[in-house]
């Protein structure tokens, strides 16, 4: 699960374009969501399913560790079957399982119980109801990440967000909190639907990372680059972050100024957190 909680950047592809997982995989993507839910028609869903057993069955050992399934949601007349799915692939080295419009804590428990402890379960925030029980979805064994459904949270509540989307700030502060709450690596931030416009890409990625966002998913290739470049510490941050560290070692721990400004524990902390940062570029 170490790879699926430091990825900055989760691509999506659907599970009945097999042909499309190895290339997903050599995007450059943390790591990859091969999607059962919104991405495949309903009279599809079971066509859909094989090829994912059979293309999943063609991966490298590694590249399975990097694939996520998202399942259809709780109460869908697929989820049953979904489930089934992903407890064999579980065994087989996947990485992990989003489970879509998670609200009951149920629900997180059977999944994490059908897909063992070596799985990743990602429950995705896309409702009311999932964003009032989020810190008992965050708290639920096995999981390692939260993640944002931007879009669908929009549709619930009957928002007409901005193209910013400043009217979701609360939310997903929300999550990012839980996920400090519970322990968890920092949440996955939702799509930016605009595939071709980058300039809202990368103000969306950089939203994301201010907000306190660990990832950010992708819904095209094109998309992965500027999400892992706008999430990871910049050059400059990298530098900061190496001169606070040795200069409290030279310190001895005691407070100290670097560049004009005091330097204490927290600002320590802060830089300790950075240089962790770059372990996982």
């Amino acid at each position: 699960m170490t790879s699926i909680a430091s990825a900055r950047s989760f691509l999506f592809v659907p599970a009945d374009r097999p042909e499309r997982y190895a290339k997903a995989l050599a995007s450059g993507a943390g790591a990859v969501i091969v999607d059962l839910e919104d991405a495949v028609a309903p009279d599809a869903k079971v066509t859909a399913r094989q090829q994912l057993a059979d293309g999943f069955d063609a991966l490298h050992a590694d590249e399975r560790a990097r694939v996520l399934v998202r399942i259809n949601a709780a109460g869908s007349p697929w989820h049953a079957d979904d489930l089934a799915l992903v407890a064999l692939l579980s065994k087989l080295n996947l990485g992990g399982v989003v489970l879509p419009k998670a609200e009951a804590v149920a629900g997180v428990v059977q999944l994490a119980a059908n897909v063992g402890a070596g799985c990743a379960v990602l429950p995705m925030i896309e409702t009311a109801a999932g964003l009032a029980g989020l810190d008992g979805l965050a708290a639920c064994t096995g999981v390692t990440r939260l993640v944002f459904g931007n879009l669908d949270f929009q549709a619930d509540l009957g928002m007409a967000c901005s193209p910013d989307e400043a009217e979701l700030r609360p939310v997903r502060l929300a999550l990012v909190l839980a996920s400090r709450r519970a322990g968890l690596a920092a949440p996955v931030d939702g799509v930016t639907s605009a595939t071709g416009d980058t300039a809202q890409l990368q103000r969306d990625a950089a939203r994301s990372r201010r907000s306190g966002f660990g990832a950010k998913l992708c819904i095209h290739p094109t998309q992965v680059t500027a999400v892992n470049t706008a999430l990871a510490p910049t050059a400059a941050e990298l530098d900061w972050a190496r001169r606070v560290v040795e200069g409290s070692r030279k310190a001895g721990g005691a407070v100290f100024t670097l560049d004009g400004r005091m330097v204490d524990t927290p600002v320590l902390r802060l830089a300790e957190r950075t240089l962790a940062a770059e372990s996982n570029t």
